[in-house]
């Protein structure tokens, strides 16, 4: 039994400061909000959707007690619905996706609504603590290193330069501008109002469309820091034939922090026809795959070839992919593993230019991916992230 795409919606990504358009907005009222134009854009009969999964990386505080089945409640769904949080990093939101999937696959639920929420202005990343965040005994007894420190390892390990890591992040800003300035995503955005009816953000606000690589240029390292109080020698030490670290991620060629959020609309065949709802795609494969927990953000390739094996198919067989941009060398070495066409991939930019609100990111990218095949009237995309502990997680999606 094949679970259907019917829809896939999302805010606006708000700058995630104090100063953000959404800073005001609580993330039950971002998640509530889309929750409801999900409802009104399908007429969907809630009381048939069988789970809400929710993607959320730092669930404590405004974001903590299950804020998948808050929102419901708060958004006024059926009390049959039920709903939860998962957190699997940056992945969160696209592995709601495939556990959705798989729940409708197996024959054991029939309507699914999955996606992520993430208000990093309000809940700031890593404020929910753990051994993995703070403790540096479990730190030197497992390799671990923080993120940027690991795409800085890519980076030294592969021979990026600066020159080509801010080139990219160029491309990404210079493509995500024409993306929004061509009203490619104004069909999957959900205005965020306030609650007097003014209009808050309806647009990403994290985009710097003026971004130049003489601008890029000048921005400082932004892991040398965290790099001299000890991780560079962890990262040598796992990889000895390293032997001075470059420090060539910035703010400008990593992702942005930002606030959003985003929802897909899952169902099988028989039970999309009976809501009267029009399937747009399949989800034909799903992988999820642990990789060298030090270096970490390279799990995105063994997904990606886990998820192409699994469906029984080859990079050829893929129109558009999908790779977060959590930082440049990770999008760089993927594209250099699969030997992927630089026009087929990241075609409407990505998180360096947008943000990257961690929890909704994965449903964000693959409702973008959806969006693009139906415009270039496209058949098969593969999304897919690099994640925390050196976890990877895929997706395939044909358009029927």
């Amino acid at each position: 039994m094949d679970a259907y795409i019917y829809d896939a919606i999302r805010t606006p990504r708000g700058k995630g400061k104090r100063s953000g358009s959404l800073y005001e907005v609580r993330p039950i009222d971002l998640l509530s909000r889309i929750l409801s134009a999900m409802q009104t854009r399908n007429n969907l009969d809630t009381s048939q959707v069988n789970d809400v999964i929710i993607g959320c990386v730092t669930p404590t505080a405004d974001q903590g007690a299950n804020i998948g089945k808050a929102a419901l409640m708060y958004a006024g769904w059926s009390d049959e619905v039920p709903g939860m949080q998962i957190n699997r990093f940056c992945a969160s939101g696209l592995d709601a996706i495939n556990l959705g999937a798989m729940k409708i696959r197996s024959g054991w639920e029939e309507v699914i609504v999955a996606g992520g929420v993430e208000s990093m202005s309000r809940v700031p990343m890593e404020s929910d603590g753990g051994a993995l965040i703070y403790d540096s005994e479990i730190h030197t007894k497992v390799g671990y290193i923080p993120q940027g420190i690991a795409a800085d390892l890519i980076a030294t390990k592969e021979g990026y330069t600066r020159e080509q890591l801010d080139a990219y992040a160029l491309q990404s800003q210079q493509r995500a501008a024409h993306a929004w300035d061509n009203l490619y995503f104004k069909d999957s955005i959900i205005r965020i109002y306030d609650r007097n009816g003014l209009l808050i953000l309806d647009q990403d606000e994290y985009l710097r469309p003026n971004t130049s690589l003489e601008t890029l240029a000048t921005l400082p390292s932004a892991f040398q820091k965290l790099g001299d109080s000890g991780f560079d020698q962890m990262a040598m030490t796992k990889y000895p034939t390293v032997e001075k670290m470059q420090h060539l991620h910035t703010a400008g060629n990593s992702s942005g922090i930002v606030d959003g959020a985003s929802l897909v609309l899952l169902a099988n065949e028989k039970k999309g026809k009976a809501l009267g709802l029009k399937a747009r795609a399949k989800i034909v494969a799903a992988s999820t795959v642990s990789s060298e927990p030090t270096i970490m953000l390279q799990g995105q390739i063994p997904a990606a070839k886990k998820a192409l094996k699994m469906a029984g198919m080859t990079t050829k067989d893929i129109d558009l992919w999908e790779m977060n941009e959590a930082f440049a060398a990770p999008v760089l070495k993927f594209q250099q593993a699969l030997d992927i066409d630089n026009d087929c991939l990241n075609v409407n930019g990505g998180a360096i230019a947008m943000g990257h609100p961690l929890g909704a990111t994965g449903a964000m990218l693959l409702g973008t991916l959806l969006d693009e095949l139906e415009r270039r009237d496209l058949s098969t995309g593969l999304v897919t992230l690099c994640v925390g502990g050196g976890m990877g997680v895929a997706t395939i999606i044909e358009r029927v």
